[in-house]
C-alpha cells in the first residue's frame, strides 16, 4: 500500500483487508503489553493545519503501539504561520527521513497534492482534506458496524465478534445531518457502498451538496420518515460544522431550535428504530443539536467505542502502509 488518501475507488476486497487487519490489532490492544515491534526504527509525522483532538491522538497513540518514532507538527506555532508553504515543509519533511505523513488540512487535494508532486518520498494518509475525504473515519465507521452487525458473537460467546472476511452486504445505514461540509459522508457512502450496504443521506435541502445524485446513495429530506419506513440498521449523526458555514448558521436553517426538531436524534426517535440498530457520531457532537444527550449515552450508541476503534484501525493503515506488505493498494488507480 503506498497511500491512503480516499475510500473512493478502494476496492472490495481492499477494504475487507484493512478491516481484518484492523481487527488483528484491535485483538492485541486487550492484552497487558499493547505494544507491538512492528514499525521500530519508522518515523511518522502527524502534519495537522486544522485543530484536532480525536483523530491526532488516535494516529499518535496508533503509530507508537506500533513502536514507531511520532513527530507532531502543528501549523500554529511553526513556520506555517510565518508563511511557509506546503511543499516547503514537505521537502523538511523529506530531509528529516519521514517514513510517513499523516496530514489534515482545511483545502480539499491537500493529501493528493502531497502525495504525488514529488516533494517526499513517503507515504501519505489522509487525515482529512477540506471538505473532500477522511477515509479512516469511514474505516473505522465501518468496523464498528461490523463488529456489531454481522456476526456479532465473539469467540467466547459473549461479545461482538470480529467477522473477519464479512462484508456490509445488505445492512441499511442512515447518515443525518450537515452532508455538505461533511468529509465523513462523502468518505462513508464511497465505502460503505463498495462493502455491500444501502446508505441514505438525510438531510435539510440547503446542507446536500450539488451532484449528490451522482453518488452510490439515497437522499432524504425528511428524518422521521426515514426512520419509520426505511428501519436503518445503523445511524450515523453528523456534526453541524458552524465553521465552515460562511454567514453562520442561519445562512443553512432558520434556528437551532429548528434543525433539532426536524433533524436531531433523541430518544424518542431511537425507540423507532429496530433492537438491534446502532447510533453512531463521528464526534465532537454538539449536544443538544444533532443529537440529544439521552440518545448518546444509551446503550445502543456507539460512539465512545468508535473512539477506541480508531486506534485499532490506524494501527493497521500504518502497519499496511510501512510494513512493506503489497498485498493491498496494488492497483495504482486507485491509490488507497
Amino acid at each position: 500500500m503506498k497511500h491512503l488518501l480516499t475510500t473512493q475507488g478502494l476496492s472490495k476486497d481492499d477494504a475487507i483487508l484493512l478491516l481484518d487487519t484492523s481487527a488483528q490489532m484491535a485483538a492485541t490492544q486487550s492484552r497487558e503489553n499493547k505494544k507491538l515491534p512492528t514499525l521500530r526504527g519508522r518515523t511518522v509525522v502527524n502534519l495537522f493545519y486544522e485543530d484536532s483532538t480525536r483523530t491526532r491522538i488516535s494516529f499518535e497513540t496508533a503509530a507508537k503501539r506500533l513502536s514507531a518514532d511520532v513527530i507532531n507538527f502543528s501549523a500554529k506555532g511553526s513556520s506555517v504561520s510565518k508563511g511557509e508553504s506546503l511543499k516547503d515543509t514537505a521537502l523538511t519533511l523529506h530531509a528529516m527521513g519521514a517514513d510517513a505523513v499523516v496530514v489534515r488540512h482545511s483545502a480539499s487535494g491537500a493529501a493528493h497534492q502531497l502525495a504525488h508532486a514529488g516533494w517526499l518520498d513517503a507515504g501519505v494518509l489522509n487525515a482529512g482534506d477540506g471538505m473532500h475525504q477522511h477515509p479512516t473515519q469511514a474505516l473505522l465507521d465501518a468496523f464498528t458496524i461490523r463488529r456489531h452487525l454481522v456476526g456479532n458473537v465473539g469467540a467466547d460467546g459473549r461479545g461482538p465478534g470480529t467477522s473477519v472476511g464479512a462484508d456490509l452486504a445488505g445492512l441499511r445505514i442512515a447518515v443525518v445531518g450537515d452532508v455538505l461540509h461533511s468529509r465523513v459522508a462523502r468518505s462513508n457512502v464511497y465505502l460503505l457502498r463498495t462493502l455491500g450496504a444501502e446508505v441514505t443521506l438525510v438531510a435539510p435541502p440547503t446542507l446536500v451538496p450539488v451532484g449528490v445524485e451522482e453518488w452510490p446513495c439515497r437522499v432524504s429530506y425528511h428524518l422521521d420518515e426515514t426512520l419509520e419506513q426505511w428501519q436503518p440498521d445503523a445511524v450515523m449523526m453528523l456534526r453541524v460544522q458552524r465553521e465552515r458555514m460562511s454567514g453562520g448558521s442561519g445562512s443553512f436553517f432558520p434556528s437551532p431550535m429548528e434543525y433539532s426538531r426536524k433533524f436531531g436524534f433523541d430518544a424518542r426517535r431511537l425507540a423507532v428504530l429496530p433492537d438491534h440498530a446502532i447510533v453512531m457520531h463521528p464526534g465532537p457532537m454538539n449536544r443538544g443539536l444533532e443529537i440529544s444527550a439521552a440518545a448518546a449515552d444509551h446503550p445502543r450508541s456507539v460512539i465512545v467505542e468508535q473512539v477506541a476503534n480508531g486506534v485499532a484501525v490506524r494501527m493497521a493503515v500504518l502497519y499496511l502502509l510501512l510494513s512493506g506488505d503489497d498485498s493491498a493498494g496494488t492497483d495504482e488507480r486507485n491509490t488507497l
